[in-house]
């Protein structure tokens, strides 16, 4: 590999890809690959959601590959885990190390961040944290022979650096806001460039991802579009009256749901103005965030509270009784990457209606399965809703749908993109 001039970094950042680490690099092994994650993005004891999706496709590369995996997942340091603080008491809370229920090992080290003018020295920040418990790792006899990345900024450049300085391949994954925003603003997106031009693939999870990154400039040739799968056993049907039960809402009526943390991109909002129009049916919205107040407000200035419940963010496992307790999934998106939500209401037997954002349009290619609406229009999106309501689609058929978008084929494609960036690497 050859370095990129340190101009291209922040002077904050140049001491986090000086030379190679000193020692001799163990060789690669007939047996599993020894693959090191770098993302800012995996669930911990205090953020049990964050980044989820990362988690469940590592979990289920090392179940279905020769893949022997360590996390590495930097945190933000803030000095008071105390409630008051919000999200930011939660980067406090994060424990130092965990082993997940795959066996995986995670660190999360800690690196200064200061919220807005940060930004720009964010990857280097990361990869210096990181670096320090890579060594800890090679002290215990590990190496990585590749670093897998999720998120292009500052995940991906973060990787970029390390990738330099212990002389192995890197992979990085766009998920979405990474390349629908970050990459459009002049600093991270000349560093994102700069990252995928010595990235060995640039994995997208949908195809859109990878077109917006084509006009941006990153090589076709180099991006691989894996998308993400869904666990059907996990996600599996339940009968509903039990799962209302479960949940203590209603047996009577029409239930509708939007899963999603509660932000300004997600637009619940939406749900709630077609909820008016729509006076026999209830809504539950389950998730957490910094916009759960004034969807309070909206609701009461709609006058709709006796019909819409709030519930917290659920753990995988329990999300599965609010999927089966309802009728219809919602998404009122403004931008995703690959709604993950979709294909989990599918499998538990739930129709959908969308937004035409991110990959919808490559799960929802079915109209028995649910219905995309191409713009925002409060009346088409309603009239959508009352469609898939009207269609009575078998849960059976919803989850044969689901079941089209495995994760083993997604694990496959994933190992062989590793093995040839190892292999070129070698020659």
């Amino acid at each position: 590999m050859t370095a990129a001039p340190l101009a291209d970094a922040p002077a904050a950042d140049r001491d986090a890809r000086s030379a190679p680490l000193a020692g001799p690099v163990e060789s690669r092994p007939a047996g599993a690959l020894r693959v090191l994650v770098l993302t800012s993005l995996f669930p911990s004891e205090a953020r049990p959601r964050h980044g989820i999706f990362v988690e469940t496709r590592l979990t289920h590369l090392v179940r279905d590959c020769p893949i022997d995996a360590r996390v590495i997942a930097p945190v933000p340091w803030f000095p008071s885990s105390s409630p008051r603080f919000g999200s930011y008491g939660l980067f406090a809370a994060t424990p130092r190390r965990a082993t997940r229920a795959s066996g995986v090992d995670v660190t999360y080290p800690r690196y200064p961040m200061l919220p807005r003018i940060g930004v720009p020295f964010q990857p280097g920040a990361m990869a210096r944290a990181a670096l320090a418990d890579i060594r800890r790792l090679r002290e215990s006899g590990w190496m990585p022979q590749l670093i897998d990345a999720h998120y292009l900024y500052p995940d991906g450049v973060a990787a970029a650096w390390l990738a330099e300085r212990l002389q192995v391949p890197f992979v990085m994954t766009a998920r979405g806001t990474d390349v629908n925003v970050l990459a459009s603003l002049p600093g991270p997106g000349r560093r994102i460039a700069w990252a995928a031009s010595r990235a060995s693939a640039v994995v997208t999870v949908s195809q859109p991802l990878k077109e917006r990154l084509v006009l941006l400039g990153v090589d076709a040739a180099k991006i691989a579009v894996l998308r993400n799968g869904v666990d059907m056993q996990v996600f599996d049907t339940v009968d509903r009256r039990s799962a209302r039960a479960r949940l203590g809402l209603a047996q009577d009526g029409r239930l509708l749901l939007c899963v999603g943390n509660l932000l300004p991109e997600k637009d619940q909002a939406l749900a709630l103005q077609c909820l008016k129009r729509l006076p026999a049916e209830r809504l539950l919205i389950v998730g957490d965030g910094p916009m759960r107040a004034q969807l309070a407000v909206t609701v009461r200035q709609l006058g709709i509270e006796s019909r819409v419940v709030f519930r917290g963010a659920m753990p995988q496992a329990d999300l599965r009784y609010a999927y089966a307790a309802a009728d219809a999934l919602l998404l009122t998106s403004t931008r995703e990457g690959w709604p993950n939500v979709v294909l989990e209401a599918l499998a538990c037997g739930v129709p959908v209606v969308a937004c035409d954002v991110g990959a919808v349009r490559e799960i929802i290619n079915d109209p028995a399965v649910g219905r995309v609406v191409a713009g925002r229009d409060v009346q088409e999106f309603t009239a959508a809703i009352a469609q898939v309501l009207a269609a009575g689609t078998p849960a059976a058929r919803l989850r044969q749908h689901a079941a089209q978008f495995d994760w083993a084929s997604i694990s496959r494609g994933q190992y062989d993109i590793f093995t040839r960036a190892i292999a070129r690497a070698s020659t």
